[in-house]
Formats: structure tokens, sequence, C-alpha cells
């Protein structure tokens, strides 16, 4: 029953960016997670259960879920941040336990005149905070947090800081200052913004962090009011302007792509073949090339348990089951060595997870040399087309997947 309620639940998803709440039988929130893709991201921690083999890392929390929550977000930012006040508010079991003090980060502000934003790890505030008792002095006024993601959180202050800057040198002026002259300072200590506009730009900066954007948004609005009033048409538009880059945040660093036109060395591809003697002995290989490179570290390879009869289509499934079992990096795209029944077989997993990826199969022939893609025009991404249709490549990758899966097979058969 609980398994066909999470189920349920999954496929009314909305893919929208948020965060997702996992419950467990006493209504306490076990975990809060953020996401791009909620439905993506939810389904991808449930898989077939039915099979006793698929065994993941995370399979104790996963078994303790009964319910699922999910708040929906404007931006991957607003979800960045809703994460980490939820997390703060309820100390969910399976966000906190084991986590040692350099696993999570902080936003604080200092107590200072014209304040600075720095992000401090958990140990560097605690054994801080010890030396300012001594002293007897407080270095921050405010604190924000936890986040997971350090990495994340210097992206979201860089979005956030071109729409209330801030001086974040330790030097008391703007001399020689980079950041001052391309506008990510807003110069407090050459005069170029009273401390009044500065600190305004302050508490936009904490109102976002404590979630609080729309109520931001009213206040400034308001304020955009009165100065057109006042015919202060100047602090107006300044105003204006700024709300419509908080309506409009552009957060692509955020998610993890870049305006700028990646090359292949940024794509991750995963290559996968199955090697048998009439289902004897079989076994699945997955590649893993970083654009046009191998990247031999992330290889894996996949002893088949649950297919004993001569099923090249269910052997690739189970390993396709078992490869997103686990939480490595999601691929960009997915070559399976097969014709059409492969292909539709590798979107039908896609889709029982409720992932996007996209998926080509490769079938050689008995020969191994006529290469014929199946699916490519149905791939979106004209990036990923071209490397597909790059036939030396996709023979090399396919090649490559080929010989992993036939040295495992003949390592078990030699055993024998």
């Amino acid at each position: 029953m609980i398994e066909q309620k999470i189920k349920a639940q999954i496929k009314k998803l909305p893919k929208n960016s948020g965060v997702y709440i996992f419950r467990d039988k006493n209504n306490e929130i076990i975990y809060v997670g953020k996401a791009t893709d909620l439905k993506n991201r939810v389904g991808s921690y449930f898989l077939d259960k039915n099979n006793s083999e698929y065994v993941r890392p995370i399979e104790q929390m996963i078994a303790q879920v009964v319910n699922i929550e999910t708040q929906k977000t404007e931006t991957v930012l607003e979800a960045l941040i809703l994460e980490a006040n939820l997390i703060k508010k309820h100390q969910p079991k399976y966000n906190v336990e084991g986590k040692d003090d350099k696993t999570f980060s902080y936003f604080v502000f200092t107590k200072e005149e014209f304040p600075r934003i720095l992000i401090k790890r958990e140990s560097d505030l605690v054994m801080e905070s010890k030396k300012d008792l001594k002293n007897e002095k407080i270095k921050y006024s405010y604190i924000y947090g936890p986040y997971t993601s350090k990495v994340q959180m210097q992206i979201a202050l860089k979005i956030i800081r071109k729409i209330f800057p801030f001086h974040s040198r330790n030097e008391k002026s703007e001399k020689g200052c980079l950041e001052f002259q391309i506008g990510l300072c807003p110069g407090p200590f050459t005069g170029a913004i009273s401390q009044a506009d500065y600190k305004k730009n302050i508490l936009g900066i904490r109102m976002i962090l404590a979630g609080k954007k729309k109520r931001l948004l009213a206040k400034m609005e308001k304020e955009m009011r009165e100065f057109s009033q006042k015919e202060e048409f100047e602090r107006a538009q300044e105003l204006r302007d700024k709300i419509f880059a908080l309506k409009h945040i552009q957060e692509i660093a955020l998610l993890g792509n870049n305006k700028r036109e990646k090359s292949y060395d940024d794509l991750r591809i995963e290559a996968y073949d199955i090697s048998n003697i009439s289902g004897e002995f079989a076994v699945g290989s997955m590649v893993v090339f970083g654009g046009l490179k191998p990247e031999k570290s992330q290889y894996r390879k996949f002893k088949i348990k649950t297919i004993q009869a001569s099923n090249d289509v269910g052997m690739m499934r189970e390993v396709l089951l078992r490869r997103f079992n686990n939480k490595w990096k999601k691929p960009n795209l997915i070559i399976l060595d097969g014709g059409a029944g492969h292909l539709n077989m590798g979107r039908e997993v896609s889709g029982e997870l409720g992932m996007s990826i996209e998926i080509v199969g490769v079938a050689k022939g008995p020969t191994r040399k006529k290469l014929e893609v199946v699916g490519i025009n149905e791939v979106r991404n004209e990036k990923i087309k071209k490397i597909i249709s790059d036939k030396k490549f996709l023979k090399n990758i396919t090649d490559e997947a080929h010989r992993f899966a036939i040295t495992y097979h003949r390592k078990l058969r030699e055993k024998i």
C-alpha cells in the first residue's frame, strides 16, 4: 500500500524547481532536499523494489518514507535557500546525522559600519566564537544556514550581489578594486553610496536568504512609487531596475550550465554493452567518457543476476536499473549497444525513473563494422547530435564498452 501511494505521489509531482520533504510513519520529517526538477529528482530515489537484488546506499532512509511533500519555487536559487531554512528549522535525521563540522557552511554578515558577507564553515565559526568570547567581542551580526554546498553558495552570492552590491575586501578602501569598477562593490569608502542605502542592500540580501523575496519585492515597489511621487526619478529608475533583476534572476551557473558554448569535454557520456554465451556468464559494462576522453576510473561492470535465458534487452534493463540505483553523476547521453528494442527499453526505464536523458541505440551488425544509430532524430540537443554524428568517435566508445564487457565475461569463464 505504501509503495503504491509513493508511486502515485511521484506521478503527480511537478517538474518545477523546489524542495522535497520525506516524512516517516510518525509524520516526522526525515530528509529535505532541493531540485531543479522535482519529479525527476524524487523519482530517481525510488526504483522497482520487487527485485531484492537492487540495493541502494540510501535504502535505509527510503524504506522509512511513507509520504512526500514538495514546495515549488520560482527559481533554483530560492530552492537552495528554502532547503537551508527547512533543514535549520526541522533538523531532519538524514540531513544532519553523521555530518561532521566541515559539512555545513553559512553566510555570515560582519558587524561593521559597512557589513561584508562571508561564507564560513561550521568548524571555523565554532573556533572563532570561542576566541570572541575570550575577547568579549562579536564579529558577526547575522548568520544564515546551514547549506550543504559551499560551491553553490558562492555562485548564489555572485547572483545576488549583481542586484545588491556590497564591499567584500578587508581593506576599507576601493582603491584599485576591480569589483568597484565593475559594479559589484557600491563604493562605500569613496562616498559613492550612503550608509543608509548600503544598509538597504544588506537588508535586501538578508530578506532573500530568509526566504522573504515576495515581501522584499513589495517593499521595493512601494519605495519606487514614493520616489516617483517625489519626482526623484533617478532613484525610482534604480529601484525599478533592481526589481526587474530580482524578478528575472539569471541562475544558469547555479543550474550547472553556462552561457558560453561548452566544449565536448563538458558532457558526460555513458555507453553500455552486454556479453554472454546463450545466457551463460552474462555481464554488462558501463564506460564513461568526459566528452571525447575516457574516464576509466568511472567504468563499472555488472554480473547479470536476474536474467537466466539469452535476453540482451532484459539484461540491459537490469544494468540500467542497477546503474541508476546508485547516486553516480547523471549522464548527458546514454549509448546502448543494440537497436530499436534496446532504445525503447532505455526510454521506458528513463520514464519510470522520472528522468529526461538523451538515449540512442547503436546496431553494429555481425561484423561490428556497420554502425546504425537508432533514435538520432529524436535527440533534442544539437551538440549531442553532432557528437553522435561523428562515426569515428561513436565506434571508439562502443568498441570500448564491448572490450570492457567481453574482458569481464572471459574472466568469469576462466574461473570455471
